[in-house]
């Protein structure tokens, strides 16, 4: 999409009145692009923009948008436009906007909308967040076991239009519990006089109400679905989790582990505010700072050694760095082995021994070559202090990379908190204890 070409062309429309001609070029446009095309009109167009578009454009526009900009169009329209809106939205997005706003103003907009959807949003609102019922939608089509795949297909067409997701049907018995699910591939492929109790699968994979979103994206990713029934303690069907949601979720879980990895602080965007950032990285940096300033107490510690072999220091930032580097590496790949995979104890095990290899690897490539230079350029029992040195910090680098994300999920903690900044810090540490721990040791070879 052109977006400059799609503004100069709205604003033409709104500057002439031409509403009919607006609505029938936002009509072809994707959610995301209407969206797009919103955030790139000039303020001052926003709302006559607004006016012009049809209600479903707005909900389907809003839905695309920042919390912020999503208050923005709500405050924009009013108590009464902004509740017709609402009344069109997906209720599990309405119940995720709603959410983000004051309890006066949440009111106002439940009291104005229809008492249905009303209902139906404020019961989503109260599962808890980033959970399968605070994510899931209950728009889904159900039938019975002892429907024909006529009866089936028709009541499908009869809600299609009332359904953004449609994937699966799901079976319920009088109770209204979950008992077997049919693909709309299966409808299509059987006779339409056959009962849906001969065609439907009775083994239902469905997750709790309670479950974290975590989890639920685990599932659908395991099992390739499109969708996961939600239910309640009584096996009763609640809603569905659909996987477009489940992409955000990831996304979501992605931009939380970075910024817990790289300790830039959470919510820290383009648009937020310096004073803001920095308030929310000082924490770590300060934390940071006085850990680091032990590795100054190291080298004071250790200032006879430097005295007599200065040679030492060309050498020390390369150890420090790639230690912090191994450890950042086996960090990355621990917090995201604990998203994909089962972590049982053979498992764990299995991860940490495959790192220690990995660590003993790269510490004789990378310590040989740092061997032959030092060599070179000293002697050969400088290249073996240098290199067995480095040898050692790389293993424990990647040890530390690995084993410290482990202990905190197995504590109960967010693996994400061992962030790179603090496994480098302390990889610091640990690098320069054993570089010169092992000149000291061999320094009437060095001199």
């Amino acid at each position: 999409m052109d977006t400059d070409k799609l503004t100069v062309l709205t604003i033409k429309y709104l500057k002439e009145q031409n509403r009919p001609a607006l609505q029938d070029m936002t009509e072809e446009l994707h959610p995301y692009d209407l969206a797009e095309l919103y955030k790139a009109l000039p303020e001052k167009h926003h709302f006559k923009f607004l006016t012009f578009i049809t209600s479903k454009d707005i909900a389907d526009l809003v839905m695309e948008l920042e919390p912020d900009m999503q208050k923005e169009v709500l405050q924009k329209l009013g108590i009464e436009k902004s509740s017709k809106v609402m009344d069109i939205m997906d209720n599990d997005d309405l119940a995720d906007l709603l959410s983000e706003i004051s309890q006066e103003k949440l009111e106002e907009y439940l009291s104005a909308m229809q008492t249905d959807e009303s209902k139906t949003v404020q019961h989503l609102m109260s599962y808890p967040p980033e959970t399968a019922g605070g994510i899931m939608t209950n728009e889904f089509v159900w039938i019975r076991d002892y429907y024909t795949v006529r009866d089936a297909v028709d009541k499908f067409k009869s809600f299609a239009e009332y359904t953004r997701n449609i994937y699966y049907l799901y079976v319920i018995d009088e109770h209204k519990k979950l008992v077997g699910v049919v693909s709309y591939r299966d409808l299509l492929l059987a006779d339409m006089n056959e009962k849906i109790f001969d065609i439907m699968f009775n083994r239902v994979i469905s997750v709790a109400a309670d479950t974290d979103q975590e989890d639920v994206a685990q599932i659908i990713q395991r099992y390739d679905f499109l969708a996961v029934p939600v239910v309640d303690k009584q096996n009763v069907l609640k809603g569905i989790v659909t996987v477009d949601d489940v992409i955000d979720v990831v996304l979501e879980e992605a931009q939380e582990d970075i910024e817990k990895l790289s300790a830039s602080g959470k919510d820290i965007d383009f648009q937020t505010k310096a004073y803001v950032a920095s308030y929310r990285r000082l924490p770590w940096l300060i934390l940071l700072l006085f850990i680091g300033l032990i590795s100054g107490s190291i080298l004071d510690s250790f200032e006879d050694t430097l005295e007599q072999v200065v040679a030492l220091i060309f050498f020390m930032p390369m150890i420090a760095g790639m230690t912090g580097n191994t450890g950042t590496q086996s960090l990355a790949v621990v917090v995201r082995g604990l998203v994909t995979n089962e972590t049982d104890r053979k498992t764990i095990l299995k991860l940490v021994w495959r790192e220690f290899k990995v660590g003993i690897i790269i510490g004789l490539v990378c310590g040989l070559l740092v061997f032959f230079v030092a060599t070179f350029w000293q002697s050969i029992m400088f290249g073996v202090v240098v290199g067995i040195s480095l040898l050692a910090t790389l293993i424990i680098g990647t040890m530390a990379g690995t084993i410290i994300p482990l202990i905190l999920y197995k504590i109960g903690l967010d693996p994400a908190v061992a962030s790179g900044p603090l496994i480098t810090t302390l990889n610091d540490i640990f690098s320069l204890l054993i570089y010169f721990g092992i000149a000291t040791n061999l320094m009437h070879m060095l001199i």
